[in-house]
């Protein structure tokens, strides 16, 4: 299922570009264009449903081998300490894009708990995405 007018489902099609870092026949992962930290990327459904709630068991089965590909793929080529993983679903829990999808968000060491939009360095370090798919993708 594709919604012509979703943005996630445009940059599947490639009509918007992306950094796009995995993708396979259910799933389509591309750096956050506004990261709450180095690396952070997002693992979307080719099968267009706005919430978690609406996606088929089937759907959801085939993205989460594409989850923990990308996630795994991240932890070794950034070398972070841990991995945040977070799904929202409806405005009232801060989904913005009406399509679901999973974060993903390196986490390192000495990095200061909770999420806040990154400044300065950290900033341009984690929107280096030529930089960062160099270094993610080999």
């Amino acid at each position: 299922m594709h919604d012509p007018d979703c943005l996630f489902c445009k940059i599947i099609a490639g009509a918007i570009p992306s950094h796009r870092v995995f993708e396979d026949a259910h799933a389509y992962a591309f750096l956050d264009i506004a990261p709450f930290g180095k690396g952070h990327t997002l693992v979307v459904p080719k099968f267009h449903a706005a919430t978690l709630f609406d996606l088929p068991p089937e759907e959801l089965a085939g993205i989460m081998p594409a989850l923990q590909r990308t996630a795994t793929l991240l932890k070794n080529r950034l070398r972070c300490d841990g991995m945040a993983v977070m799904q929202l679903n409806g405005a009232i829990a801060g989904q913005t894009v009406g399509h679901v999808h999973f974060h993903l968000i390196p986490r390192y060491a000495g990095q200061p708990a909770g999420w806040a939009p990154l400044a300065g360095a950290a900033k341009a370090e984690a929107t280096d995405f030529p930089a960062l798919l160099r270094q993610i993708l080999g």
